[in-house]
């Protein structure tokens, strides 16, 4: 008799022994903090089976029915135009599914998710994980240690800081923290270009620790990690995982208006969990909150290179869509672009959709054969962006993909149609802070081309001007 910890095997071979034995770890690590389908997990049922027997793993249905409609246990969508029918082959019967979440994998009311409810996989870290030599600005230092106190006590925080202030570095001394407690950490983004750059330059400040990069088609989907950077799109497979959750650009498209999201983010915490959130932008509920004392934040108004961010300059040119239709540019914008082509000087070019862009693309690419585009479809993405970073593009067009998440140095900004009901004041207070957040070019021009100021415009202005100023109050600007 051989006791793994998990089951009994009664078997005479060693081998055998210890192949159950590392298959019953293999699956631990598989399952645990995850709610996952039959067809996920890579194990046999014999397996699965002896630790339901155990008491281990526990299933649950992937679909429940309520008073007025179906509810998805793995991402709590309960809109009823959201849910389908089909003839189940497997139970031989109609089942109802879940189409909100069916691009990772089919949840219906005849397939059961798996839970592993067994002890945790142990934790190994080092004595002191964090390999960082920087410094702390002095915002960054106040927003650093509310980050660790949160932790500690399993409470919530937010940290309002202006892009460019250097978030990730806040969250350094409150992951180590983390790390040493043997607390498991998830950090959530909306996009997987911030998943992407997140994650090696968290692995870099952690060599020791394990990180995991979560997003559609990731290796590390099944990986168990003390560390985990993901989008928040994955967190519909963890169930009561992480002890510490941090959700980056908390105000970002698609998790601020889908509430599966935000479901999914606090089933993956556990009951006892800190929840940490960072952004540039947060919504008006939730400054009125901060205001009136009713949530926990710290504010850090400048950048870590102490130079006041960027102000958007408005700048009209007419009926821009129908000069475009009629495959004109603008002149205000064809002189733009040449003047940033002679100067060298690089750009990037938001506009409200695909369509205007590739529109404009061969207009401009007259100009200079270099001139690209991206967007979230493009295949090429990553390359174009690493391109840009290398200097080969001279202009880079792009969509509101790259409003946040991406630094590049030395760079200009503008964007085509700022009234569009695209640019909301967080969108736009994003693009504007592509600009400038180098400490060897904490400078730079962002442009707002309109036919027509819009509210989110001037707000965004507003708000830009705002934190300047607080900064300069607080004097922790070098001007």
């Amino acid at each position: 008799m051989f006791r793994t910890g998990f089951i009994i095997i009664h078997d005479r071979s060693d081998r055998k022994l210890t192949t159950a034995f590392t298959l019953s770890q293999e699956l631990q690590r598989h399952l645990a903090g995850r709610s996952l389908l039959l067809s996920e997990i890579p194990f046999p049922l014999e397996l699965i089976e002896s630790h339901k027997k155990q008491g281990l793993i526990t299933e649950q249905p992937g679909i429940i029915q309520s008073t007025f409609t179906f509810i998805c246990q793995r991402c709590g969508n309960q809109h009823p135009s959201l849910f389908a029918s089909f003839p189940c082959a497997h139970c031989g019967k109609t089942s109802i599914y879940c189409r909100k979440c069916i691009m990772m994998g089919r949840v219906a009311t005849c397939t059961p998710l798996f839970n592993w409810i067994g002890p945790e996989p142990e934790i190994v870290v080092s004595q002191s994980p964090l390999r960082w030599n920087g410094a702390l600005s002095s915002g960054q230092e106040v927003a650093a240690q509310e980050v660790v106190e949160a932790i500690r006590h399993s409470s919530e925080h937010l940290v309002w800081a202006v892009c460019g202030a250097g978030k990730t570095e806040i969250l350094f001394r409150g992951i180590n923290e983390a790390l040493q407690s043997g607390k498991r950490i998830c950090i959530a983004t909306p996009r997987t270009d911030v998943v992407l750059e997140l994650a090696p330059r968290l692995q870099q400040v952690f060599p020791t620790t394990k990180v995991a990069a979560l997003y559609g088609g990731s290796p590390d989907r099944h990986v168990y990690a003390p560390l985990t950077i993901t989008t928040t799109h994955q967190l519909y497979r963890f169930q009561h995982a992480f002890d510490v959750m941090i959700v980056d650009e908390v105000d970002a498209f698609p998790y601020t208006y889908d509430q599966t999201l935000q479901y999914a983010v606090q089933k993956a915490a556990k009951k006892q969990c800190a929840h940490i959130y960072l952004t540039a932008t947060p919504n008006e509920a939730w400054q009125r909150e901060c205001r009136s004392g009713k949530r926990s934040f710290t504010t850090i108004p400048a950048r870590f290179h102490r130079q006041p961010l960027p102000v958007p300059d408005f700048r009209w040119i007419g009926n821009w869509r129908k000069q475009l239709a009629k495959g004109n540019i603008p002149h205000r914008l064809e002189r733009w672009i040449k003047q940033h082509l002679i100067a060298k000087k690089q750009a990037l070019l938001f506009l409200p959709n695909i369509h205007l862009m590739n529109t404009i693309l061969p207009m401009m690419q007259i100009f200079h054969h270099a001139i690209e585009s991206v967007h979230a479809e493009d295949p090429d993405r990553k390359s174009k962006i690493e391109n840009m970073r290398t200097k080969q593009i001279p202009i880079l067009l792009t969509t509101t993909i790259l409003e946040r998440g991406v630094t590049i140095s030395n760079i200009d900004v503008a964007v085509i149609g700022a009234e569009d009901d695209i640019f909301t004041e967080a969108a736009l207070v994003q693009i504007a802070g592509r600009v400038g957040r180098s400490a060897q070019f904490p400078s730079g021009e962002i442009t707002f081309f309109h036919y027509g100021r819009s509210r989110a415009m001037v707000q965004a202005k507003q708000h830009i001007m705002n934190m300047n100023r607080e900064a300069r109050r607080r004097g922790l600007l070098d001007e």
